[in-house]
């Protein structure tokens, strides 16, 4: 059958969050509102930070290539998930499978990497701020997002490649919404404990690298808001980083709980629901967050409001 080399299933089964028709129906409703919030909220972004100059600096070009990947992101696993809530059909081909897989961890560690980016940039304003345009020059930013998107799409061909190789006579059936690195594992008849060392190495450098990227930056963010003398002033400071430090908060805890722990302590029942929270909740409130909380942003979409209206 197809992969004989090395595995006798061709697909995969997508059991989604819920068996129920009832329930598949609401979450059709919800996830369908969500991905189209997440889609206009993120063009959104995008559409301002390249149509007005006051935005063109390099907080948010990275804001802007965070928008990008939250598209990316929701968009490798909602549509497939929603195909399969209104289908008997929830098959998933191996080679979808694994590209699927692909997509959805390349997105997410360029994520974590353009978030700790973010974090140094905002370092940098608030510790440096003389220096600012000097350490955060257009050529540096490109080099620092480049980074980020060849970090992160390298990370994945090596976990989709060794994925690749793996046999798989354990059944076909995910408990989950689309394919992914933990309960693939569990239905591998393979020895996977180089894959296991493998996504602890590099998912520990990507997630934990940017996690720990970040901590640092915000302990010298805060320690250099606290040095200015006026309450207006510290809150003026701390307000440049509320939008970040809120996404942040968002993201990291999940994503570390998912992929940086044994494998034997993955459930797929029970963790089925946690990739929800920082692969679609987290792309959707992204923009949110930074236009219900950044003056500048919502000063842009006033702008072209206006502009648009009088047109």
């Amino acid at each position: 059958m197809g992969r004989e080399n090395n595995t006798s299933v061709t697909e995969f089964i997508l059991l989604g969050l819920s068996s129920n028709p009832v329930e598949q129906l609401i979450l059709f409703g919800v996830f369908t509102a969500i991905y189209l919030v997440a889609l206009m909220g993120n063009v959104l972004i995008l559409l301002l930070v390249s149509l007005d100059s006051r935005l063109h600096t390099p907080m948010y070009f990275f804001l802007g290539n965070l928008s990008m990947v939250d598209i990316g992101y929701t968009s490798s696993t909602i549509p497939k998930m929603l195909a399969n809530y209104l289908s008997r059909d929830k098959s998933i081909s191996w080679a979808g499978c694994l590209s699927q897989m692909f997509f959805f961890i390349s997105f997410g560690g360029i994520e974590c990497l353009l978030l700790g980016v973010m974090a140094y940039d905002r370092y940098v304003a608030i510790c440096h701020p003389l220096h600012y345009g000097v350490f955060m020059s257009r050529r540096l930013c490109a080099l620092l997002a480049a980074a980020a998107w060849v970090m992160g799409l390298t990370n994945s061909a090596v976990h989709s490649s060794l994925m690749s190789i793996l046999s798989f006579c354990r059944g076909n059936v995910l408990h989950h919404f689309f394919c992914d690195i933990p309960p693939l594992f569990q239905l591998s008849c393979s020895d996977t404990q180089a894959n296991q060392a493998v996504t602890f190495a590099l998912g520990g450098a990507v997630i934990l690298g940017s996690f720990l990227g970040t901590l640092v930056s915000y302990v010298y963010i805060v320690m250099a808001i606290l040095r200015i003398r006026t309450r207006e002033g510290r809150l003026k400071a701390f307000s440049t980083c509320t939008s970040h430090l809120t996404v942040v908060s968002l993201y990291f805890g999940t994503i570390i709980f998912t992929y940086i722990r044994p494998n034997s302590t993955y459930s797929q029942e029970q963790d089925r629901a946690l990739p929800v929270l920082y692969g679609i909740v987290t792309p959707m409130l992204n923009p949110i967050i930074y236009s219900l909380r950044n003056k500048d942003v919502k000063g842009a979409l006033r702008n072209l409001l206006i502009k648009t209206s009088s047109v």
